[in-house]
C-alpha cells in the first residue's frame, strides 16, 4: 500500500508540475511501463492528447536528473544534432521525476547512419571550449564522474576518468594493480597527442541513440568537454555502429593518427566503470584492457 501511495503523489506532482509548464491542467489518463533502462522506472504518460516519456527514481536522484537536464540543454544550444527536449523535472515527497518529449524511435535497416555520423562531427566541431572539464560534477550510470576544469587532456584523462574509478574500485576492496602506475601508463598512452577541447555526450554507445522518422537523436548524456574520439571511441566497445556512420563523421573531421591505440584508454573508462557499478566480468575485462595498454605502450 505504502508503494501505491508514493506512485500516487508522484503522478499528481507531475500533473501540477507539467499544468504549470504548459499553461493548462494537465490530467495523466494513462501510464505505461516502459523497459530498456536499469537505472531509472521509465513510463508512457498520457492525457488523452499529448504524450511525454518520463523517468523516475528516488528523491535523492534529483541532482541525476538536474545534471541530464544541463546536458541536454548544452547540447541542444548548438542545434547540429537532435535530443529529446526537456519539458520539466522536480521532485515530490520521495521521488524524484524528469519529463521529456516522448518520441517512438525507429531503428531500422535504412536509417541514415551516415547524418549521424556527419552531425556528431558537426557537433565536435563547433563546440570547441578553452579547458577540458565540465561546470559541476556528474554521472556516467550510477557513478559520480568529476570534472575539475584543466588545461591538460592527458592529466585530466588519466587521473580523473582512469584514477577516479579505479579509487572506487579500491575502497570496494577490488584492486585492478597499482593505480598510480596504470595512471602513469594511461597518460603515457596519450602522448603525443593534443586534442582540443570539444562538447562530448560522454556515453555514446548504441542504446543511447536513435532515429526518428531517420532523423537522428542522441540522449542519456554524460558531458564534457573533452576529446572528441572518446565517444567515437564509445560507438565501438559494445560492438560497431554501421560503417555508414564512421564514413559520415571522418567526412566532416577525420580522426587523427593514433586513435585505434587511444580508443582502448578511451574505453578503459567505460569498463571500469562497469567494475564499480556491476562487478563480476567486468573485473576480469579491465585487468585484460589495461594489459593490453601497457602492451601497446612499449611498442
Amino acid at each position: 500500500m505504502k508503494r501505491k501511495i508514493r506512485q500516487v503523489v508522484v503522478w499528481e506532482s507531475i500533473e501540477k508540475s507539467l499544468s504549470n509548464k504548459l499553461g493548462e491542467n494537465y490530467k495523466i489518463v494513462s501510464q505505461q511501463p516502459l523497459t530498456g533502462g536499469d537505472i531509472n522506472r521509465a513510463y508512457k504518460i498520457d492525457n488523452g492528447e499529448i504524450p511525454f516519456f518520463v523517468k523516475v527514481n528516488d528523491k535523492t536522484h534529483i541532482s541525476h536528473f538536474g545534471c541530464e537536464v544541463y546536458s541536454l540543454e548544452k547540447i541542444q544550444e548548438f542545434s547540429e544534432i537532435d535530443s529529446p527536449n526537456v519539458i520539466t523535472y522536480g521532485a515530490s515527497d520521495d521521488c524524484s521525476y524528469l519529463v521529456l518529449d516522448y518520441i517512438p524511435f525507429d531503428i531500422q535497416a535504412s536509417n541514415d547512419w551516415y547524418k549521424l555520423g556527419e552531425q556528431l562531427a558537426l557537433l565536435h566541431k563547433n563546440s570547441e571550449h578553452g579547458q577540458f572539464g565540465w561546470d559541476h560534477d556528474n554521472y556516467i550510470g550510477h557513478t559520480r564522474q568529476v570534472n575539475p576544469w584543466s588545461s591538460n587532456w592527458k592529466r585530466f584523462f588519466s587521473e580523473q576518468r582512469i584514477g577516479w574509478q579505479l579509487q572506487l574500485l579500491h575502497e570496494k576492496g577490488i584492486h585492478i594493480g597499482d593505480i598510480d602506475h596504470i595512471v602513469q601508463e594511461c597518460h603515457d598512452g596519450l602522448n603525443h597527442h593534443s586534442p582540443k577541447p570539444r562538447l562530448v555526450h560522454g556515453d555514446l554507445w548504441s542504446g543511447n541513440l536513435a532515429f526518428f522518422e531517420d532523423t537522428p537523436l542522441i540522449y542519456d548524456p554524460a558531458c564534457y568537454y573533452g576529446d572528441r574520439e572518446v565517444d567515437i571511441a564509445m560507438t565501438e566497445l559494445f560492438g560497431r555502429l554501421p560503417a555508414d556512420f564512421y564514413s559520415g563523421y571522418q567526412s566532416i573531421q577525420p580522426l587523427d593518427r593514433g586513435y585505434d591505440k587511444r580508443k582502448n584508454i578511451y574505453n578503459f573508462y567505460h569498463v571500469l566503470n562497469h567494475a564499480n557499478m556491476f562487478g563480476g566480468v567486468y573485473v576480469e575485462q579491465s585487468q585484460a584492457m589495461i594489459n593490453r595498454i601497457i602492451s601497446q605502450n612499449k611498442h
